[in-house]
């Protein structure tokens, strides 16, 4: 029984690798944002974790060696793509996608102790939590003006420190208690079904065949973008997210970056094909978890 406990410890192991408990991390900051929650699902309880005030700080901390990987959004059920992020991961060439975590998102309300509703003139948080808040805040605060900041996070440290009554925050629950804020109202999101994605980068790529997801950017006329798609389809990747962004050099030329899946596990051959293709940038393999 003993060298079958030491056997499966040895298992176990290989499968969890130290380097990955010990990782650093940097991520959107400052701490209680989604993004962290997103990272410390992802990484072992070892991985030492440093907020940073933008997306573009934390792929710059990557990309210079000083963390071995930056946790960035992506995508949101109710406010889309973000874009400046994806803009971020467009001009990080020599980082790739080697992880996705999906949260559902729970965004809350949150003021000084105290603080009323009827209190509430200024509502702040990031533009992702303003869009996922509209509906709610149309209703119950429609005299409330939005201001957006750089993260929830930020936004909720913003109304601790001011000290106003009049200011709230849409954020993460956890933002509260971090904060020493007051909970005004809960579910303040759009829909229950509310979820973002969220890209785990490092410049040391992953295996690439076996993994359920490739994602690729291509740049080229918005008259080439179907010949990619149809070409990555007939190779067996079916698709998850397009999402594109201008190139900046001429109207009608784009980036896109261009998930997808192969739920039998990605091949050599369909990796191939993708690179094959003019314009088109491999920009990792990973597998993609969700938080229940």
């Amino acid at each position: 029984m003993r060298k079958r406990i030491l056997l499966i410890a040895l298992m176990l192991a290989l499968v969890i690798p130290a380097a990955l408990a010990e990782a650093r991390v940097s991520y959107l900051g400052p701490a209680g944002t989604y993004t962290e929650e997103a990272a410390r699902f992802w990484f072992a309880d070892g991985a030492a974790l440093n907020p940073r005030e933008t997306v573009n700080d934390a792929i710059a901390d990557v990309l210079s060696g000083d963390a071995d990987y930056a946790v960035i959004p992506q995508e949101n059920t109710v406010g889309g793509a973000v874009v400046n992020y994806v803009d971020a991961l467009i001009a990080a060439e020599e980082a790739f996608v080697t992880g996705e975590v999906v949260l559902p998102i729970s965004q809350t309300l949150m003021g000084l102790p105290g603080a009323t509703l009827a209190d509430i003139q200024t509502v702040c948080s990031h533009a992702q939590g303003l869009t996922q808040s509209a509906a709610w805040r149309a209703e119950h605060l429609p005299e409330a003006e939005a201001v957006e900041m750089a993260s929830t996070a930020a936004a909720a440290s913003y109304v601790a420190e001011t000290g106003d009554a009049s200011i709230a925050a849409v954020a993460a629950p956890g933002a509260a208690d971090l904060y020493g804020l007051a909970v005004l109202a809960e579910n303040v999101q759009i829909t229950d079904a509310n979820k973002t994605r969220f890209y785990v980068l490092s410049r040391q790529r992953l295996e690439d065949a076996g993994m359920k997801r490739a994602v690729f950017v291509a740049t080229c006329e918005a008259s080439a973008i179907d010949d990619i798609i149809l070409a990555l389809h007939e190779a067996g990747l079916e698709f998850v997210a397009l999402h594109d962004r201008p190139e900046g050099s001429r109207l009608g030329r784009y980036h896109y970056v261009i998930e997808t899946e192969c739920k039998t596990g990605v091949t050599d051959d369909q990796l191939a094909a993708a690179r094959s293709l003019e314009g088109v940038r491999f920009a990792g393999c990973f597998d993609a978890v969700e938080k229940r």
